[in-house]
């Protein structure tokens, strides 16, 4: 029997809208009902177009009984903090649409993971009207499709530095910063994937469960990647081309990899075992049940906290004699 992932319709049609973000709004105004309407029309399009392009990591339901609401599923890209991750998002079709975006609620679970995901779920995009930009930019209602809402979300907003989604961050001397950033990006997937397995969204349960319980093992494995520095966060890959005869991945030459913190550390210490539990329940194989620290060099604790400021110093103290030295000279 093929994995439910890959029978799982990209688009479809339900019923139950009971648990989506704006299921308690007005959808019944003639916009909505009289298939004459230029609204309805517009929608019946908007489903077509989902119907035949939605890139192979999207999956969209849409209600019958509500053609103003829809809820759609990202799953995190490879080369990024989120990868494996699962990232739902409501969205409603405003009752003048397409003079007006569509509204998009992200399932945050109170957590801000991205710059461009808020923690009461707004949904920061150009595109959407609520973040300034180009007119180019801009919700544009001759052009712009639920679609692009979508693919921009997953190549713009859920990337490989989100850090620099924030503006006027510029990539000069903030690596570090950027670096920090994925590993509480990823650190907060992990929490997002424990509240999805405890209650996943309607109309996704299957989906969801099946998703996890394939790549269980994965994400495992690249927590213990992570936590003992082979790979920089968000790098991780489950293929022959980084894997060792000892099934442990080695270093992406193209990559510089950097110790990772000891706030991810500790995070890690406390979520790897959550989420081997839960794994388990679902009945995922082969987990990879312990978080192995191997020789984790980073300095921990208060050690670690005091270590900062004295490299600063004596990096300031170099820098001094070295100008003393020239101007000396």
């Amino acid at each position: 029997m093929a994995p439910l992932v890959e029978s799982f319709h990209r688009f479809d049609v339900v019923l139950d809208h009971s648990d989506h973000h704006y299921s308690n709004t007005d959808g019944n105004g003639n916009s909505f009902t009289y298939c004459g309407s230029t609204v309805y029309k517009k929608i019946m399009r908007e489903w077509k177009i989902l119907s035949k392009h939605l890139p192979d990591s999207t999956y969209v339901r849409v209600y019958n009984t509500r053609i103003d609401l829809l809820r759609a599923v990202i799953v995190g890209a490879a080369s990024t903090p989120y990868h494996d991750g699962l990232f739902f998002f409501d969205i409603k079709f405003p009752s003048n649409y397409p003079y007006q975006p569509p509204q998009v609620h992200y399932h945050s679970h109170g957590l801000r993971l991205n710059p461009n995901l808020y923690e009461n779920g707004k949904v920061c995009l150009s595109l959407l009207n609520t973040w300034s930009g180009k007119k180019k930019e801009m919700w544009d209602p001759n052009q712009s499709t639920i679609l692009q809402v979508l693919v921009s979300i997953q190549g713009l907003v859920l990337n490989e530095k989100p850090f620099y989604n924030e503006p006027f961050r510029l990539r000069l001397f903030q690596e570090e910063n950027s670096r920090r950033y994925n590993e509480d990006a990823f650190i907060k997937t992990c929490k997002t994937t424990l509240y999805l397995l405890q209650k996943p969204p309607k109309n996704f349960e299957l989906f969801t469960a099946d998703h996890f319980r394939q790549r269980a093992n994965r994400i495992l494995r690249a927590c213990n990647a992570y936590t003992n520095s082979r790979v920089g966060v968000g790098h991780y890959r489950d293929d022959n081309e980084n894997e060792t005869k000892d099934d442990t991945k080695v270093k992406d030459s193209a990559i510089s990899v950097h110790p990772v913190s000891t706030t991810f550390i500790d995070s890690m210490e406390q979520l790897y075992p959550k989420l081997v539990v839960v794994f388990r329940w679902y009945k995922a194989s082969n987990l990879v049940e312990h978080l192995n620290l191997e020789n984790v060099t980073t300095p921990r604790g208060a050690a670690g906290m005091l270590c900062r400021p004295y490299c600063l110093l004596l990096c300031c103290a170099l820098v001094a004699l070295i100008c003393y030295f020239m101007f000396r000279a």
